[in-house]
This record gives structure tokens, C-alpha cells and sequence, in this order.
């Protein structure tokens, strides 16, 4: 997330803070609230919550607690014949400890940053407002902290504890009261709750329970911090900076918390171009985008392709159900692989989940920004397909649409363009769908290349989708398909790749679409079409009768004539040579592409080309609208005719 500015949060400032932190671990007082002490009574699993708010001293007095001592009786308990802490003991402990020294560092930060130092150094001669704010930057400042301290506990044991934490979070019964009051009672809460678990039998039975339900603990406080976070006010200097910690990959953005290089490449089966019959658009389109992916710049952190306007951050294909959509992204996501395997680049294949969308308010928001964050980190080239976009992306207008989605759509739109928009030109997204007239109209505007999956169209596409079926016979019984083989044809001859976009795409002269095919004419008979002034009378028309028609479509436009441009293969030799480019550095590759791009060009017409993107693209967008349209006649037209049938065969006395 791009912030107006990045802070250092430097170990040597750490350090000074670091014997507090400590004294919080050896003694802290809590007095439990009236709620927490009655909480779920009546429960029926009331034995860990009566356990959590039975105070060991009578009722109402303050109690005291030591972290330190409840993990040396841990040490007791688990590891009696050892001298020395167990090593995950060692770990939590460690990590709580500089969790705390963090969250110190970032109360200071909020205190001098938001003018509460010197509110609380005239605390008594404060008036009512003044009492009002001095209270209200108090709560923040120790969400803040404890927002801080619980993410940096995370960040440190996050990889340390079990993978699935299904089991512990059944155990764990939520935390009673989260105080917000001041930093000492927002502390002191903390620890008094999470030192009451840790010294429950059934809770931890092992050191490694230690380290897992420390991860749920503090997942817990986050999750009970960001519910309570709208609350708060005077966050300004929160939400406009990013916090780094000093040689560690830690930083804190605002609220967001998303574990950067925390995300793992998915696995995928492994599909070859050529096992993809018909699609020779959308194969076509995939070639280009690995070539570009790859040109990617690890020491710049840019791509050259992003210079000269050939690089996609968001694509979409589309097509019938049935064509080859997954298919295609297990290509794409194969091609990448093994290129990166071969110049020795981290990929990171990062499929958006199933489960994205969830049921809780905020949940869905939060879930999308955990996906969309690894697309930022500039290290490794990332491919992150969303398959069947509409179910996630739908237009948020029509009817039932779920507050997830609008969620979802929300983040995606500020990640794609906007203020936290980062592309390096190293990673990009793509949106497959059955249903593209269903998808969100601004979702749709951030697409900057697409392409169609129609699976097999000729006679030779369903000849090759059959040969791969029963060549598997073949392997197995020989002479048992006993069938004639067509004369002039070899197996999967057309299924390669073509040469360029110009080789697939049939001429186009005016548009197929009725309505744009009139504005075109009306417009042509005033301004020949390789005049500028046509194309700026042709948008205006278009947008009069398409409303959502925008400059972000003639931005699209553009961009769709610059991939024309640089429409051009890359050397086979630079590919089993990596020498020769790949490893080159970032100014010798864009002047080597420049170079093909010159000699690209010469064979293409720049007004020509122009026509043919701008009637593409504009067939495209009424097509769009108008699917939309005539799916909902067709769903009726059909139940007519069932409503007749029916009729009919009741008349005749059915």
C-alpha cells in the first residue's frame, strides 16, 4: 500500500523500550470487569470461561499476574527433566517480548505524531474539549498498540505454528474484554486474559500448543481491535504513513495487516499449449503476457515492457462454459513455472480462493486486501488468476447483491487503480469468465487486455480434441482404434501459436454490433476515419448511448494498440540463453526491445490498427450490454414455451 510516507522504526530505539516490555512479562495487576466476570455463566462449556473470569481472590480485588512465571511452570510441567526452556517456550516468550517493545514504539510514535504528548503534559489544566480529545487520542493511541503488538507477535511466530489451528481455536473461547482505556490497562488486559490460558491444563498440553495458541490469541485481538477500530477517531496519523521495521521484511500499513512473502504458490496441474485445442486468441494472448512477465527487472524493480505500453496489470477472458478457462489458466501458470525454473526466478502462482467471500461484515474486505497484498511485493513474478470472476466480481447494482461482494469489488478497484496501486510490471491479474455482461461495469473498465476463449471452431480443432482423447488407446492397446486417420492433416498441426495478433484476427472493416455499426456511420459521413478529430466524434457518440462509456475505455483503447505494437517474439535463443537478455541489465533490454519494436512496426499501418482496436473494442462493450439484455428475454422466451407445452398437453386432457 503506497502511503505519502515511510517511517524507520530503528532497533536502537527498540532497545531503550525493551526493559519495559520486560517488567509488563514479570508483573502486571488487572481488575476484571462486571461483564467479563459474568460472562456465559449458564454456558454449557462454561469451564474454560468460568476458569478465565473466577478471580483467585475473592471477588472485585485486583489481581496479579506474571507471564514469566506462568512459562517457567509451563518449563515444569511439560519438560520436567530438562534444565533448559523448550524451544518453542523460548520462541513465544521472545517473540511476546518484542511484540511489546514494538507496540511501545508505536504508542510514542502516535503520541508525539497526533499532539498527545503535550496534551497529557497539560493534562490537568485541560477543559472540557480538551479532556474530550486527550481521552479519545488515549483510545487510540492503545489500539494502535495493541494492534501493533499483536500483528509483530504474529509476524514472528506466524511461521513457527502449526498449519492448521483448527483444533486450538475450538479450545479457545475468545478473549472477555479487550480495555482501550490507556496504555497500561490496554496491557495489562492483554496479558491478564493470555496468561489465564496459558496456565489452563486443557489449553496447552505440549510446547508446540504454547506457540499455536499464542497465534490464535493475538489473531483474536486483532480481529476484536478491527471491529472497534471505526470508533476511534483522530487516526489521521495512522492511516497516512507506513511504519518499517529496520532490516526485517515487518512494516505496518494503517490497519491493514498482511503478512508480506507470506504467500505460497499454489499447486497446479501441469497443461501444455498444445493440449489446448481451438483458442488461438487466447494462446496467443498467454504466450505474450509470460514473455513480458519475465522481461520483469528484479534490480530496477520495473519492466520495460510497462515503458513502451505492452504490459497488462489486468486482463480478462471470456467464453461459453466448457472452453478451456481453467485449462488455459494451468497453461499460463506451466509456461511461467518452467521459464522461471529455467532463469532461476521465484513464481508465485496465486489463484484467488473459493472462499473469499465471507459472511461477517468487513470479513470479505479484509480477506480480499490478505489476497491482493502478495501482488505488491516486487521479489517474485506472480500470476493470479480469479476464476469464474462473476461470482466474486458481480455488477454490485443488480438485485441480491451481497455486501461481500461489494466489498471485494471495492478493494479491488483501490489495488488496481488509485492511491495504493503498485504494478512493477511483474505480476498481473486474470479475470476468466462465462459471464462477462455480469461482471462489476468499473471492474470491467480496469481490464487492459481480452481476449475470447471459444474453444474448438474448425473442422481440424475437433479432429485434435478427439485425437487426444483416443490417442490414449493407442498407447495403451495399438490397432484397437480402428479408424481412418484424415489424409492431408497431421495430429495438432494448427494448434501452435501464431506468429501475431494480425495472423488470428480476421480484418475488420466496420463494426458487427448494430448500434455501434450506426453511430460509425453517422460519424464517418462528417470525418474520414484516419482523421483524429473521428475517433474524438466516435467517443462522444458512443457515450451518449452507452452511459458507462468512459475515458477509462479510450485509456483501455490505447493500451490495446500499444500490445499491437509490441506484438513481436522474442528470440528462441534468448530463452535457452538467458545470458543473451533476460540476465541483461534493465537499460540494455529496453533498448533491445525498442529495437524489435522498430522493425516490428515497419510492417504495420498505425491508423489501420488503430480502427481495427477502436471497432473491436467498442463491438465488445455493446455486446457486453447487450448480452445482459437478451439472456433475461431468452430465460423468458423459454418459460413461455414450457407454459404452452404444459398448456397444451393438459388441454388434450394429460
Amino acid at each position: 500500500m503506497e502511503h505519502n510516507s515511510t517511517f524507520p522504526i530503528k532497533q536502537n530505539e527498540l532497545d531503550m523500550l525493551r526493559d519495559e516490555a520486560t517488567s509488563y512479562l514479570k508483573s502486571i495487576q488487572w481488575e476484571q470487569g462486571q461483564r467479563a466476570k459474568n460472562r456465559d455463566k449458564d454456558s454449557k462449556d462454561d469451564s474454560i470461561l468460568l476458569y478465565l473470569s473466577r478471580a483467585n481472590n475473592g471477588g472485585g480485588a485486583t489481581e496479579i499476574t506474571s507471564i514469566s512465571k506462568t512459562i517457567l511452570g509451563l518449563k515444569k510441567r511439560l519438560l520436567p527433566e530438562s534444565v533448559a526452556i523448550p524451544l518453542y517456550l523460548n520462541e513465544t516468550l521472545y517473540a511476546v517480548q518484542e511484540g511489546i517493545t514494538l507496540g511501545i514504539w508505536i504508542k510514542d510514535s502516535y503520541y508525539d505524531a497526533s499532539g498527545l504528548s503535550s496534551l497529557n503534559e497539560r493534562k490537568s489544566a485541560l477543559d472540557t474539549s480538551g479532556k474530550r480529545e486527550y481521552e479519545s487520542k488515549m483510545q487510540t493511541a492503545t489500539a494502535f498498540m495493541l494492534y501493533a503488538t499483536a500483528y509483530n507477535i504474529l509476524f514472528r511466530l506466524k511461521s513457527v505454528a502449526s498449519d492448521d489451528l483448527s483444533v486450538m481455536k475450538q479450545k479457545f473461547a475468545g478473549i472477555p474484554e479487550v480495555s482501550l482505556l490507556s496504555p497500561l490497562k490496554g496491557i495489562s488486559c492483554m496479558l491478564f486474559y493470555y496468561d489465564k490460558y496459558l496456565s489452563h491444563p486443557d489449553i496447552i498440553k505440549s510446547d508446540k500448543d504454547v506457540v499455536d495458541f499464542t497465534v490464535v490469541y493475538f489473531e483474536a485481538l486483532i480481529a476484536e481491535i478491527q471491529m472497534r477500530k471505526s470508533t476511534l477517531e483522530y487516526q489521521e496519523t495512522i492511516l497516512d504513513r507506513t511504519y518499517k521495521l529496520e532490516n526485517s521484511d515487518f512494516a505496518i500499513s494503517g490497519w491493514e495487516n498482511v503478512f508480506m512473502g507470506a504467500a505460497k504458490s499454489v499447486e497446479f496441474n501441469k497443461v501444455q499449449f498444445e493440449q489446448i485445442v481451438g483458442n488461438r486468441d487466447a494462446k496467443h494472448f498467454a504466450r505474450r503476457l509470460t514473455e513480458r512477465l519475465l522481461s520483469y527487472d528484479f534490480i530496477e524493480k520495473k519492466n520495460p515492457f510497462q515503458e513502451l505500453g505492452g504490459f497488462m496489470p489486468v486482463f480478462m477472458g471470456y467464453g461459453i462454459p466448457g472452453t478451456g478457462k481453467s485449462m488455459l489458466i494451468a497453461a499460463i501458470a506451466t509456461r511461467l513455472k518452467e521459464h522461471c525454473d529455467n532463469l532461476d526466478i521465484p513464481f508465485l502462482f496465486h489463484p484467488m480462493p473459493d472462499t473469499l467471500i465471507s459472511t461477517f461484515q468487513g470479513g470479505s474486505a479484509e480477506k480480499m486486501v490478505e489476497w491482493m497484498k502478495p501482488l505488491q511485493d516486487p521479489s517474485k513474478l506472480i500470476f493470479a488468476p480469479i476464476d469464474d470472476a462473476e461470482n466474486n466480481l458481480q455488477e454490485r447494482t443488480s438485485q441480491g447483491v451481497s455486501a461481500g461482494v461489494k466489498e471485494v469489488i471495492g478493494v479491488f478497484l483501490r489495488y488496481t487503480e488509485g492511491a495504493y496501486a503498485v504494478n512493477y510490471g511483474n505480476s498481473s491479474i486474470g479475470l476468466f469468465t462465462n459471464l462477462p455482461e455480469m461482471l462489476d461495469k468499473a471492474v470491467i473498465s480496469r481490464v487492459q487486455g481480452r481476449f475470447k476463449i471459444d474453444g474448438a471452431q474448425t473442422e481440424h480443432d475437433f479432429l485434435d480434441q478427439d485425437y487426444l482423447w483416443w490417442r490414449k488407446f493407442e498407447d495403451t492397446m495399438p490397432d484397437f482404434v480402428n479408424m481412418e486417420n484424415p489424409k492431408d492433416y497431421t495430429y495438432l498441426q494448427h494448434q501452435g501459436l501464431a506468429k501475431n495478433m494480425g495472423e488470428i484476427l480476421q480484418a475488420v472493416d466496420k463494426p458487427t454490433e448494430a448500434r455501434v455499426h450506426d453511430i460509425y456511420d453517422r460519424v464517418e459521413a462528417s470525418y474520414p476515419s484516419n482523421s483524429h478529430l473521428f475517433y474524438a466524434n466516435l467517443y462522444k457518440e458512443i457515450q451518449t448511448t452507452f452511459p458507462f462509456f468512459s475515458s477509462r475505455d479510450v485509456r483501455n483503447i490505447q493500451s490495446a494498440i500499444s500490445l499491437r505494437l509490441t506484438d513481436f517474439d522474442l528470440d528462441q535463443n534468448w530463452f535457452d540463453n538467458p545470458e543473451f537478455y533476460f540476465k541483461k541489465d534493465y537499460e540494455t533490454k529496453f533498448g533491445m526491445l525498442k529495437e524489435l519494436m522498430r522493425e516490428n512496426m515497419n510492417g504495420l499501418n498505425f491508423s489501420e490498427i488503430r480502427r481495427q482496436e477502436v471497432v473491436r473494442y467498442l463491438d465488445n462493450v455493446a455486446t457486453i450490454a447487450d448480452t445482459d439484455f437478451k439472456r433475461k428475454v431468452d430465460e423468458r422466451v423459454a418459460q413461455l414455451k414450457i407454459d404452452l407445452e404444459a398448456r397444451k398437453m393438459f388441454d388434450n386432457g394429460h
